[in-house]
């Protein structure tokens, strides 16, 4: 039974007894309903460059494939769509002795609907597609199962959010975006990304940060994304790398038996040799990989896994660290062909490396050995 009065909509359900503070709902809506209550929140930035929302973008054929689906009659549509309710929505239990079995109880959600414009009181955490889906069938009196939990905070939806898609591939620029902003405990195989993600979240906009405005994600607008060169996933590979292997210069900066991270370390051995590296190679940065493979992904593997060799014997902390790291990389300078010439060692032409796996060991050879050589011959 459904009744709209004074603007709420009322909704039989079943409350599960999970959680005081997050309590669960089981339900059901029609299309037209969905659309009153509850919106998208897609993953975007405000103002001060804080992330916000989560979803990711339309995929449109699937949407349309789910369209061409509810539109021709005989549906079966079982699973169900995740919401996350604002706390103005309320549940009352029933009357009687057969409401409560000790895990559900039987009630009315009361579910308040905005004026036009106004901000809905439930945001969709899974099931975007198949909202979108709704949105644009004809069958907006079709009811489906819904799921919803009371959630003000954000957070808590992102932290649902990942869950939920945690065996799905979720896009990877996306999930990086999301990882750092999550508090609560996560699945281990999540978990070992974060300390990157985090990283990676930091250098992308932090202003001391060489990668300020260069690493791009899922979150930014049109004319942001022309703007950055350098793909988040280039950056995530050479932390992790680097913090998984023993020989990594990020390796010592995380206590594996206690699980604590020394993220300023961390982010002073970073900053320390990328602003090297700009420095190093001026003519070469902050280009679209198709003018300099410095910023493509192979240059910026190869030159992490460098970074491993020169960072060693380097103190980022102390004043002139970034000075000292350049002249270490003066020494592998004459041998670079990032925008212009061939690789002589490769016989490759600068715009001929490309980000698989065997240039970016044969690259990250070149470099590690005309290091290692020059070293040599200094000594």
């Amino acid at each position: 039974m459904v009744r709209r009065s004074r603007q709420v909509l009322k909704k039989r359900a079943l409350k599960l007894a999970q959680s005081d503070a997050h309590p669960l709902f089981l339900f059901s809506l029609s299309g037209a309903e969905l659309l009153a209550i509850a919106e998208i929140s897609r993953i975007s930035r405000d103002d001060a460059g804080s992330l916000i929302g989560y979803q990711r973008p339309e995929v449109r054929q699937h949407v349309q494939d789910i369209v061409t689906y509810l539109d021709s009659g005989k549906v079966i549509f079982p699973n169900a769509i995740i919401l996350a309710f604002s706390s103005d929505v309320k549940f009352c239990s029933s009357r009687g002795p057969m409401v409560n079995d000790g895990v559900a109880t039987a009630g009315t959600l009361e579910i308040p609907v905005p004026a036009a414009g106004k901000t809905k009181p439930a945001w969709i955490v899974d099931g975007q597609q198949r909202a979108l889906a709704i949105s644009k069938s004809t069958r907006k009196e079709l009811a489906f199962p819904v799921s919803a939990f009371v959630a003000d905070d954000v957070e808590l939806q992102r932290d649902q959010f990942i869950r939920v898609n945690n065996t799905r591939p979720l896009p990877r620029g996306l999930l990086t975006e999301l990882l750092p902003e999550v508090s609560a405990p996560l699945p281990a195989k999540l978990s070992a990304r974060k300390i990157p993600a985090a990283v990676c979240e930091l250098l992308a906009h932090e202003k001391k940060s060489p990668f300020c405005g260069l690493i791009r994600q899922s979150s930014m607008a049109e004319t942001q994304r022309r703007q950055a060169v350098i793909a988040d996933s280039s950056i995530i590979k050479v932390i992790q790398e680097s913090l998984a292997n023993p020989t990594g210069c990020l390796f010592p900066y995380r206590n594996i038996a206690t699980g604590e991270t020394d993220f300023d370390g961390i982010w002073s051995v970073l900053t320390t040799y990328w602003t090297a590296v700009k420095r190093t190679f001026p003519d070469a940065w902050g280009r679209p990989p198709s003018e300099s493979r410095l910023m493509h992904g192979a240059g910026i593997r190869a030159m992490g896994r460098l970074m491993d060799k020169v960072m060693t014997t380097i103190n980022p902390r102390h004043a002139g660290a970034a000075t000292a790291v350049a002249a270490e990389l003066q020494r592998i300078a004459p041998y670079t062909r990032w925008t212009a010439g061939t690789w002589e060692d490769l016989g490759l032409r600068w715009n001929e490396i490309q980000n698989v796996p065997t240039h970016i060991r044969m690259l990250t050879n070149v470099l590690i050995r005309s290091y290692v050589e020059t070293l040599v011959r200094a000594a």
